[in-house]
């Protein structure tokens, strides 16, 4: 992706993606998911999934080392497993009741293990040659992906992101196709879920990544340790809020 004067660093943008995650959460905690208030929070921390996606395609194409990239997305999903089950039922375990009495996938590991396959099926998708292998890998870590915070639409987010990156405008096109997918998927699922299909359009906050994200300057910005500040701030904050709740 080329670089060019003024916009947003790489840096900028992930503090507005954490910003925005952190009111979506607060809003799970605290607020009536149906409310305006809770609505409204809700359509704002759907900038973070895809600007997130966004820059696993970026972190791929600048990394030196896939290898240890994957394997620092790896350890943080370990790290943050416990955080984000304490957020999501209040107890302190690895994995909910849920899951562990049903085996029930919906949800049981945080979103990092989701862009860890996301950046797989990146790495995939840019290294296997064959059509057909290609779209079977990316198949596989979508369907590994189905436990995970966000499912497959991350790794579906990631992988356009990647294959448009030289491309803004198409880039940004072929992603809001799929925003529109995920918003219908989205309500359809509620549909057979036996909810109104509304309750799921706040979904359609995804198409506020887009100005954003076409604001990027193709500057990293930040320090040399600004990579970490996702990675820790996840399960703290998790950890943070869910601690917040249980007083409350």
């Amino acid at each position: 992706m080329e670089r060019r004067a003024g916009g947003l660093t790489g840096n900028q943008i992930k503090w507005i993606a954490i910003f925005a995650m952190l009111i979506d959460h607060l809003a799970w905690a605290f607020v009536p998911t149906y409310s305006a208030l809770g609505q409204a929070m809700h359509i704002v921390g759907r900038i973070t999934a895809p600007t997130m996606c966004f820059f696993i395609a970026e972190g791929y194409a600048h990394t030196r080392s896939v290898g240890r990239y994957a394997l620092r997305l790896g350890i943080f999903a370990l790290i943050s497993q416990a955080p984000f089950t304490y957020f999501e039922t209040g107890k302190l375990q690895l994995f909910s009741d849920r899951f562990l009495a049903t085996g029930d996938p919906s949800e049981a590991f945080s979103v990092i293990y989701t862009l860890f396959l996301s950046l797989l099926a990146v790495w995939a998708w840019d290294s296997i040659r064959s059509a057909l292998l290609r779209f079977l890998a990316v198949g596989g870590l979508c369907i590994l992906a189905l436990p995970g915070d966000w499912m497959f639409f991350d790794v579906l987010f990631s992988v356009v992101f990647w294959i448009y990156r030289d491309d803004r405008r198409e880039q940004a096109k072929q992603f809001a196709v799929l925003a529109a997918l995920t918003v219908a998927t989205s309500c359809a699922l509620a549909l057979l879920a036996g909810q109104p299909a509304y309750t799921q359009l706040f979904q359609a906050g995804l198409f506020l990544c887009l100005p954003i994200l076409l604001q990027y300057n193709g500057e990293r910005g930040g320090s040399r340790n600004s990579k970490w500040t996702f990675y820790i701030f996840y399960p703290a904050h998790l950890a943070v809020i869910g601690w917040l709740e249980s007083l409350l």
